[in-house]
């Protein structure tokens, strides 16, 4: 494989590192490159920007109101846009449900959703895990129930991200508890605001209310917002879930992180000896941007899979493990390369005054966030066994 960019596309990256310098908000891009919180307002704001630009939905096609750029140009603009400090894009709608969205709903409902995912009027969140059936999703119990001209649905929803500023969610249901598990499952569009629909905060180890519960009581959902089949959730699902794992693997995000970490360990310390010159250290953040370089050769084979129309695999799984791993490797040693000044939250969740170099403030609380990657979208002992069956036949 050529990794070398073409001529045209090392003219696309100086375009698009040039808007990008021009247009994050520079209160916004301070947030995102020194690890702070970044809010709904400032992520909006950068999705309005985007879309202004045309570039609202940089990985779908242009039939649906997208850029229509090949997987290179996609993956150049994630890259430029980690390294300036630009928010992330809003994953669940660009990348989850607006995917499934194009492959399996039906003209209405793209004509419907598609163009607010792209221009930041709605904020979707992912409705999938529940008590005891998260890894194991086929195991959820929220049910819907088919009366007349709409679902009556009932259960709970938890470890959901983001769902308080979320308008709608996009859920699996059991509409068929006579088969097998696999087999009765439907995707359905909910509005948050549908009666009987309560999001519950969960505050998590750094102090933050990242995640939530969100229960239905006899929440009505008209038949409209099915997607596709009913009792063909489950496939839908797995298709979702293979674009999710790909994304997952955040390349952008972690060579931005190693630069940061490489900044920091550079400082000098009181003993007069910056850490990146003790070679153990040095080891370890080479060993990190080893394998960063590995995912990102897998990350690049994944989407030329993608513009073949070929749904990522097991390679997916690859990406997912992988990418958390790194994540939370290179959290581990920020959070070494400033010692004690790393265990405070920060002042904001703390309460208690800034202690130490700006640069630590916010460490902890990442390092602490960060445990889930190994967990969510499937937890990586799950993906271990499914490299085994599919590549290695085990």
């Amino acid at each position: 494989m050529d990794l070398n960019f073409t001529g045209e596309e090392l003219t696309f990256r100086d375009e698009v590192r040039a808007f990008i310098e021009a247009n994050v908000p520079p209160d916004t891009r301070r947030k995102v490159l020194e690890g702070l919180e970044v809010s709904r307002d400032d992520m909006l704001r950068w999705q309005q920007v985007l879309h202004r630009q045309g570039w609202g939905g940089p990985n779908w096609p242009k039939q649906f109101g997208g850029t229509g750029w090949d997987p290179v140009r996609q993956y150049i603009f994630e890259e430029e846009s980690a390294a300036a400090g630009a928010p992330r894009l809003l994953a669940f709608g660009h990348k989850m449900v607006g995917p499934v969205i194009m492959r399996c709903g039906n003209a209405a409902q793209q004509k419907r959703f598609l163009p607010r995912i792209i221009s930041g009027e709605d904020w979707w969140a992912q409705g999938y895990s529940e008590p005891g059936a998260g890894s194991d999703l086929a195991s959820l119990k929220t049910r819907a129930e088919r009366k007349g001209d709409h679902y009556v649905v009932n259960g709970q929803k938890t470890w959901i991200t983001l769902a308080q500023h979320a308008n709608w969610i996009f859920c699996l249901v059991r509409t068929d508890p006579a088969v097998k598990k696999q087999a009765g499952i439907s995707f359905l569009l909910i509005e948050m605001k549908t009666p009987g629909v309560t999001v519950r905060p969960i505050t998590l180890l750094d102090g933050s209310q990242e995640v939530n519960e969100v229960w239905f009581e006899d929440v009505e959902v008209p038949l409209e917002n099915l997607v596709g089949e009913e009792n063909a959730g489950w496939t839908y699902a797995k298709f979702l879930l293979g674009h999710e794992r790909a994304n997952i693997a955040g390349v952008g995000y972690s060579k931005r992180e190693l630069a940061r970490l490489k900044r920091i360990a550079s400082e000098e310390r009181k003993d007069g000896r910056p850490l990146i010159e003790d070679p153990a250290f040095a080891a370890r953040v080479a060993l990190v941007e080893i394998d960063l370089m590995a995912l990102e050769i897998t990350n690049l084979r994944v989407l030329a899979a993608e513009a073949e129309r070929r749904a990522p695999g097991a390679e997916a799984s690859l990406l997912k493990i992988k990418g958390s791993e790194i994540q939370q490797d290179l959290s581990e040693l920020m959070m070494k390369a400033v010692g004690p000044y790393a265990l405070p939250l920060g002042p904001e969740r703390s309460g208690s005054a800034a202690i130490g170099p700006a640069h630590a403030s916010g460490l902890g609380a990442a390092y602490l966030n960060l445990r889930k990657a190994s967990i969510y979208s499937g937890s990586n002992e799950i993906q271990k066994n499914i490299i085994a069956q599919t590549i290695l036949g085990l």
